[in-house]
């Protein structure tokens, strides 16, 4: 088969158009939002956000239905509010962030895999909220991602001074007379967005490879932060045209697929890149 063809081949289906669309918006949204993650070493946090929706996911599952619109709402309350306790938490008390993060993390995944747990014939239909399934995506999805998607580039777009002294500077902040504590809630919000917007193009078990991989991937080919952004973001978006190309053609699922083709960026950039940071760690 011509070259042009493998690639025109799947577009010739709808669902395969409206999957292509979410994973290039998840793609940019995960890696702008996540190089904030990756540099201020919050990965942890990503991966309790992303595990912590369960309980969303389960209520609006019990209420609704499989139906993908609900658990999108429901999901996004539950983030939003794992979120905000997480700051509260951590700022209120003197436990450290790791320590909230962790206590919050575990009740909230335990309260999900309760209520899971109780219904009946849960397994097949919320298999796709683990693992994913972009291939299902309709129209509304699609709304849904781009809209709050496009919140949150916004407001790294309109905060990005602001955003950068809170994280890298907190003495030159507190000078500034920055509200530092209103920036780093807006920044949990933000990281519990594009949690949301991507659980269903790779599900909750792999969420926080699209948040941490191709941002990472892009700090060890490039020294300044708006490029970072702006090569995660295409990293992350190509990663998702890529992996949903491999499901095709392979019968792989397609959220695993994409995963592994950020991961083999990763490597690639591991290997090859000029800064070679972590080999000369080593």
């Amino acid at each position: 088969m011509h070259p042009f063809e493998l690639l025109a081949e799947p577009l010739h289906a709808v669902f395969m158009q409206r999957a292509m669309i979410a994973v290039i918006l998840v793609g940019a949204v995960c890696a702008v939002v996540g190089t904030y993650v990756v540099l201020r070493g919050m990965a942890f946090l990503g991966e309790a956000l992303s595990h912590s929706i369960l309980p969303g996911v389960a209520v609006g599952y019990l209420i609704h239905g499989p139906a993908t619109f609900a658990l999108f709402w429901w999901s996004l309350g539950t983030a939003l509010a794992t979120a905000i306790g997480i700051g509260a938490v951590s700022r209120r008390t003197q436990l450290k962030e790791d320590t909230a993060i962790g206590i919050i993390f575990a009740g909230m995944f335990a309260l999900g895999i309760a209520l899971i747990s109780t219904m009946r014939g849960y397994a097949a239909d919320l298999t796709h909220i683990l693992f994913g399934n972009v291939l299902a995506v309709g129209p509304r999805d699609i709304w849904l991602i781009g809209i709050f998607g496009g919140l949150a580039l916004l407001a790294v777009a309109l905060l990005y001074k602001e955003l950068l002294v809170v994280s890298f500077d907190p003495i030159l902040a507190a000078t500034l007379r920055l509200p530092a504590a209103a920036l780093h809630y807006l920044l949990l919000l933000l990281i519990a967005m594009a949690v949301v917007v991507s659980m269903q193009a790779v599900g909750v078990a792999l969420m926080l490879a699209m948040l941490v991989t191709p941002p990472a991937t892009a700090y060890l080919l490039v020294r300044r932060l708006k490029p970072m952004m702006l090569c995660a973001a295409c990293l992350g978006s190509f990663s998702g045209i890529a992996g949903l190309y491999l499901s095709y053609y392979f019968d792989m699922a397609s959220g695993a697929a994409i995963v592994l083709v950020s991961t083999a960026f990763f490597l690639l950039a591991l290997i090859f890149s000029p800064r070679r940071t972590a080999l000369r760690k080593g």
